[in-house]
């Protein structure tokens, strides 16, 4: 590789830039607009519990998993597989890596103009009705491709100077908006009927439902299964400790998962609002809340401004997946690439765009039993593609390329990762990739597919 290009492709300059880079990416509209709903419709704290147990002994190593894979090989998903066990069919698996962070990036832009679109208007004091909102053309399409160029730039200007000179801006703001916005829902009168919705689990909630939901959760909140950390991955030095790094990016993306819920349920039980509205608790529910505040005005322009932020930090690095596959087997200049990707986002997110309403054909098309464009592309990308890639992830770290390999990888800027005794880290780790992720993994794909089976 010439050095130009070793240019193009980047480095983290810093654990902390890495740390932050990461979180933003698992941070996103999942944390801050899934997780609230997810709670409200799965039982409230029962479901919080299942979620952080998931997170910890199923997300933790397939992060980790995808962090050693980068590394190693140095290359975007493509090129990972490619490098670390040649002349292997898994290497389309990053292929699909490829193609899911592209497709997702092309419809999430979708959902994130929204947020824009909400943050313009509260800061003009207007209310928006989301149906009417939603299926005109005029707002949605040019706020699709503010949202993309806004990624575009960040992008094309490299992994430093670009990517890792936001987080570092980007993810302590966010942080702050959080708190703000925490520190207002929980002086409502009422409030606490919220906080104990959220912190009081009720555990003859939980079923296998409530697993499902919560395991999925944990999956699509970290970002394992999309490459993204396969990508950063391989911007990692050698000496950097990737446990440490994995355990940090899990923490503060379940930090503000949870904080989600007490920016969210406060409110909601304040003004005796149902927690359990599903999607539209953002969009419909948390509007009339704030309408209802003292000071909604500034609190609702925070509160979508903070939104618009946390979906950047996630469409960054969706972005950066299929720029990083340009750079190395296209060798194009990063600058081409980011522009080139964004503006086929754009064209691929217009049918995404028109499915809430603006256009007839991509409104009521019906597939896999969902209706509307978007929600079909979301399920089958974003639902049942993301778990096909973590399990085939596993299966190839477990069982083809070896744990050996990867533990090698891992232990380099973390020595006692493998250290003395039989039942250390590595060990613990090794038997979860090659057995307890491929078996649950397969699971929840079974239970995707076929619901009311077993």
């Amino acid at each position: 590789m010439s050095m130009q290009s070793t240019d193009e492709r980047g480095q983290w300059g810093s654990k902390i830039g890495f740390i932050l880079a990461a979180s933003g990416s698992a941070v996103g509209l999942g944390n801050i607009w899934r997780f609230p709903y997810m709670t409200g419709e799965n039982g409230g704290a029962a479901f919080v519990f299942i979620y952080l147990v998931c997170v910890l002994l199923i997300g933790l190593p397939l992060l980790i998993n995808e962090l050693a894979l980068g590394r190693a090989s140095g290359k975007n998903p493509v090129g990972a597989f490619k490098a670390t066990m040649p002349g292997t069919p898994f290497v389309f698996t990053g292929v699909l890596c490829v193609i899911l962070c592209f497709v997702v990036l092309s419809y999430y832009s979708v959902i994130a103009g929204w947020t824009i679109g909400y943050a313009i208007s509260s800061v003009m004091g207007k209310q928006l009705v989301f149906s009417d909102f939603v299926a005109t053309p005029k707002y949605i399409l040019p706020l699709l491709a503010v949202f993309l160029v806004l990624t575009a730039l960040i992008v094309q200007a490299g992994v430093q100077k670009g990517i890792e000179r936001a987080a570092k801006i980007l993810m302590p703001l966010l942080l702050v908006f959080v708190l703000v916005i925490i520190a207002r829902s929980l002086t409502l009168p009422g409030a606490m009927a919220g906080v104990s919705y959220y912190l009081k689990p009720d555990f003859s909630k939980i079923n296998g439902d409530v697993v499902l939901a919560a395991l999925g959760q944990a999956f699509f909140s970290l970002s394992v299964g999309w490459g993204l950390m396969i990508t950063y991955g391989s911007y990692m030095p050698k000496n950097q400790n990737m446990v440490s790094g994995g355990v940090w990016v899990a923490f503060m993306d379940t930090i503000v998962a949870i904080l989600g819920g007490f920016m969210v349920f406060p409110a909601v039980f304040a003004f005796g609002m149902s927690p359990d509205a599903g999607p539209s608790l953002t969009f419909q529910t948390l509007p009339a809340v704030f309408e209802k505040m003292p000071a909604g005005g500034i609190v609702a322009t925070i509160f979508f401004l903070l939104l618009s932020i946390a979906a950047l930090t996630s469409s960054i690095s969706m972005l950066e997946v299929p720029v990083s596959y340009i750079l190395d087997e296209k060798k194009a200049s990063r600058s081409t690439a980011a522009w080139i990707v964004a503006g086929f986002a754009f064209l691929v997110g217009i049918p995404s765009a028109l499915s809430a309403g603006g256009s007839k054909f991509f409104t009521e098309m019906q597939l896999f039993g969902k209706t509307g464009f978007m929600d079909i592309v979301d399920f089958g990308f974003g639902t049942v593609l993301v778990v096909v890639i973590s399990l085939l992830c596993s299966v190839y770290v477990g069982w083809v390329w070896k744990p050996q390999a990867a533990v090698k990888e891992i232990s380099g800027g973390a020595p006692s990762f493998s250290g003395e005794g039989r039942f250390n880290l590595a060990s613990i780790w090794s038997f979860f990739v090659k057995y307890v992720c491929p078996i649950v993994i397969t699971y929840v794909l079974f239970k995707t597919f076929f619901p009311s089976a077993g």
